[in-house]
């Protein structure tokens, strides 16, 4: 047990070396870094989301909540605005000041430290039974909802993707599906979600129905007929080409993950490297087919990409936001778009516009597809109080959801082995913003599992069992838990 702690512990160690001297050290190398207070706050950023996500690459459970929000914020709201502050170099012209790099960096760190006792105070209650998200991921998945998602996704395919271009367009590039079909961009953005995020649900589905208990021959030839069906709809509507990298990355992790070979914590380990590994190297150049006209792909060093890529703007939004908050003072109604984001203008003429592009507007672009990541919309609503709440109730819930697909792991069909890893990765996208552009195909994502599974006999009777003791992998320390496109294109 002691040898298994001291590797454990030297695993950490070795994390977080690599992400939180080594990287931030070969940026520094490679320029004239600027020290100053707000470069000081931001170096405990890292830290602190260096350490986490170390711990989570050495976690002797799979924590795949915690894996998507500690990725996010070490390389986008960490590494990145570091770099930023060190070279004094960003990717957008609207500039400014030091004392507003220091407030928009506090206000990333009060974020991780919220989210962190969220999950401290989920982690202490782990014997209490959670009320609504275990029922919730105890649903299990049902025969004849699914085979009906299935029919329903291939007759939306039918009737939708002539008027996006056709099935060609989707092997094109996204500029090629985007600007076919519906005269609004918003009603063209939602006839695409419309049938992938069915068409994802019926494959994944499909691949996990239970058997039945008296026999299912029937729904194994029907299932035979249509896996592959679905399989060639989920090529042509949810590959990398002609829809967001984070959402066809959504897609294809959820189906790695959910597959009974993904789920020890070793391949979790090794998987959740690789995919650092990728994000941090190959992540900047896989917008190749962004549009009809390719550009020349030319390699970088990570510090040149981390200041001038344009999928790095979510540190320079917040410092934006801040300024903007400074001027025009909090906006409590802004909160109201992201429950509401179906009415109309034509209904509500006062209507939020998403914040990313309400920042936009500030500083004076004319490109208004740009991020608003959580921290900075909290802020906007009421401050950093309102800051502090969002990411406690995140942190909560994440480490919640994490423990119940833990327990749940091995009962292949319900919500906790699927939503989960779907809502892990789909969350980056959420975190980045804005909320308003991303709430339409969130709620889609979540509610159609919702209407393929029913309630678990198991989850109304039986309670559930108490976490068992940690594994003595190494050990503990505080902050475990765990772009392009926006609103109709996130990722």
């Amino acid at each position: 047990m002691r040898g298994s702690q001291e590797r454990g512990l030297a695993a950490v160690c070795c994390w977080a070396v690599v992400l939180v001297a080594l990287l931030p050290g070969m940026i520094l190398l490679s320029a004239h870094p600027r020290f100053g207070a707000a470069l000081a706050v931001q170096c405990v950023v890292l830290a602190h989301s260096g350490a986490a996500l170390a711990r989570v690459l050495t976690a002797t459970s799979v924590r795949l909540m915690a894996l998507g929000f500690w990725l996010f914020t070490y390389v986008w709201l960490g590494l990145a605005p570091f770099a930023m502050l060190a070279t004094d170099t960003y990717p957008l012209s609207f500039r400014t000041g030091e004392a507003t790099a220091f407030a928009a960096s506090a206000l990333i760190e009060l974020g991780l430290i919220a989210y962190s006792g969220g999950v401290a105070l989920a982690a202490r209650r782990g014997t209490t039974r959670p009320v609504v998200l275990e029922p919730l991921l105890s649903r299990r998945l049902t025969p004849v909802p699914v085979l009906l998602l299935c029919g329903l996704a291939l007759v939306c395919a039918v009737a939708l993707i002539p008027q996006q271009g056709g099935w060609a367009a989707f092997f094109t590039s996204r500029q090629a599906v985007r600007q076919t079909g519906a005269a609004s961009e918003t009603a063209r953005a939602m006839s695409i979600w419309a049938v992938a995020v069915p068409a994802f649900w019926g494959l994944l589905g499909l691949l996990h129905l239970p058997l039945l208990k008296r026999g299912d021959r029937w729904l194994r030839k029907v299932r035979w007929m249509l896996l592959p069906l679905m399989l060639a709809l989920n090529v042509v509507v949810n590959n990398p080409i002609s829809r967001p990298r984070f959402w066809a990355g959504t897609v294809l992790l959820t189906l790695l993950f959910s597959w009974r070979r993904f789920d020890s914590p070793r391949v979790f380990r090794v998987t959740a490297a690789a995919l650092a590994a990728v994000v941090l190297l190959v992540f900047p150049y896989s917008d190749y087919f962004r549009y009809d006209q390719r550009e020349t792909v030319h390699v970088v060093p990570l510090s040149e990409q981390l200041t001038t890529g344009m999928d790095y703007d979510s540190y320079q939004q917040m410092q934006t936001g801040v300024d903007y908050v400074a001027e025009n003072g909090f906006s409590p109604s802004s909160a109201l778009g992201v429950p509401l984001f179906m009415v109309p203008r034509s209904a509500w003429p006062d209507k939020p516009q998403a914040t990313g592009a309400e920042f936009a507007d500030y500083a004076g672009y004319d490109f208004k597809n740009l991020s608003a990541p959580l921290w900075i919309e909290g802020f906007l609503w009421a401050g950093a109080p309102c800051v502090v709440v969002v990411f406690l109730l995140l942190g909560m819930a994440s480490r919640r959801m994490d423990d119940i697909r833990e327990r749940l792991r091995d009962s292949r069909s319900t919500l906790a082995v699927l939503l989960v890893p779907a809502f892990a990765f789909y969350q980056l996208i959420l975190l980045r913003g804005s909320l308003i552009a991303i709430v339409g195909p969130l709620v889609l994502v979540l509610a159609v599992p919702l209407l393929i599974t029913t309630r678990s006999a198991r989850s109304s009777r039986v309670p559930s069992p108490a976490l068992p003791p940690p594994t003595p992998g190494h050990v503990p320390i505080p902050g475990k838990g765990g772009i392009r496109e926006h609103s109709h294109q996130p990722g």
